[in-house]
């Protein structure tokens, strides 16, 4: 009777000792405050625009999205940063690909510089992210970062929050625009032809095409390049003007 008393005991406290886990909670936490972005397959394009996100720290390593593995950045005692253990696993890694991180382009972000997050995720051992940037002279940059766990032990998850708030935070989430911007469109009397179907061409300014289109339902906003989408069609700026329209 003994071993069958203690086997119940132990699986009536297995709830409990999975609810103080804080992992669970950490990850609800991430859940409702990042949204994922995600591109096309050769990375050229935004498929779903999720979080942009701001850097509060100088010294993030990013690598060129042709390098099959990403570097992996740690945060610890307020600094980013690459450990030689993290570059000896970069390079293994790069190298059973046949690649050299020399040979790789490589560039560090600073404070004030924006960029998507693609990826996040709870381990044993901490909280990490994965990060991709728009291009820079044709060159798409990602990377991963840790938050480690002290101990591999997790802390409270308002505690892991306060913490990835002094590096990242959501800058240009896609916004719904407000109801009162979007005025209906007139109907044209019946005895008057249709309107001309609107069209939208490279170089026009913003207030050409708010002209033209009207407020868009939800804008992503990068620095010099915006991106504002419309039901049937995506417009992207770069220094206020067209460049391109898909």
């Amino acid at each position: 009777m003994f071993p069958l008393t203690l086997a119940l005991a132990l699986a009536g406290m297995a709830p409990s000792l999975h609810a103080q886990d804080p992992r669970a909670d950490i990850e609800k936490r991430l859940s409702s405050q990042f949204t994922r972005t995600k591109f096309t397959a050769d990375l050229s394009d935004v498929a779903v625009a999720g979080s942009v996100l701001t850097l509060h720290k100088d010294g993030l390593l990013m690598c060129s999205t042709e390098a099959k593995s990403p570097p992996t950045n740690t945060y610890k005692n307020g600094n980013i940063s690459m450990g030689f253990g993290a570059n000896m696993a970069w390079g293994m890694a790069l190298g059973a690909a046949g690649q050299q991180a020399a040979q790789i382009a490589q560039r560090k972000f600073v404070t004030g510089e924006k960029f998507w997050v693609t990826e996040f995720h709870v381990k044993e051992d901490g909280v990490y992210f994965v990060f991709y940037s728009d291009p820079f002279n044709d060159v798409r940059y990602y990377t991963q970062l840790k938050f480690p766990f002290p101990k591999n032990v997790p802390p409270p998850a308002d505690s892991v929050m306060q913490t990835i708030a002094e590096v990242i935070a959501v800058d240009a989430p896609a916004q719904e625009a407000p109801a009162a911007d979007a005025a209906p469109a007139p109907t044209p009397p019946a005895d008057q032809p249709a309107a001309a179907p609107k069209t939208i061409g490279v170089g026009q300014t913003i207030d050409q095409v708010l002209g033209i289109l009207g407020q868009p339902p939800k804008i992503v906003n990068l620095g010099a390049k915006q991106i504002y989408y419309y039901p049937d069609m995506k417009v992207i700026f770069i220094g206020g003007k067209v460049a391109d329209v898909q």
